[in-house]
């Protein structure tokens, strides 16, 4: 296995639930609806998380938002489902794997990706 990608992200949690507040939408445009009820930590996670996967991949214009989720497994650990967009750029990048990492604190959300082929 090689690393194909890394990305990481951090995003502010109360400006981001202010853009949530100003933005009517904003939630569901950025949120699958398994996503979209969490408490605003988690969003600002989730969010910071799909930014990092678009790095990762690449940063190629037209990823699809509701094409990456973040899922958590029984245990609590984070995965990203891709589809649409974001898999088939996955799939054009060979990847096999995904890592996620992600973290809040002191009023700051982070994610990190790793793409492993």
């Amino acid at each position: 296995m090689a690393v194909i990608g890394v990305g990481i992200d951090v995003c502010d949690i109360e400006r981001f639930g202010a853009s949530l507040t100003r933005t009517p939408g904003l939630r569901e445009r950025l949120f699958t609806p398994g996503e979209a009820g969490r408490s605003l930590a988690s969003l600002a996670a989730r969010f910071a998380a799909k930014e990092a996967l678009a790095k990762a991949l690449g940063a190629p214009v037209g990823l699809g938002w509701h094409d990456a989720e973040v899922v958590s497994e029984s245990s609590g650990r984070p995965l990203m489902e891709m589809r649409g967009s974001v898999l088939a750029r996955a799939r054009d990048l060979g990847v096999a794997s995904v890592h996620l990492s992600l973290s809040h604190d002191a009023g700051i959300a982070s994610a990190v990706v790793v793409l492993e082929s």
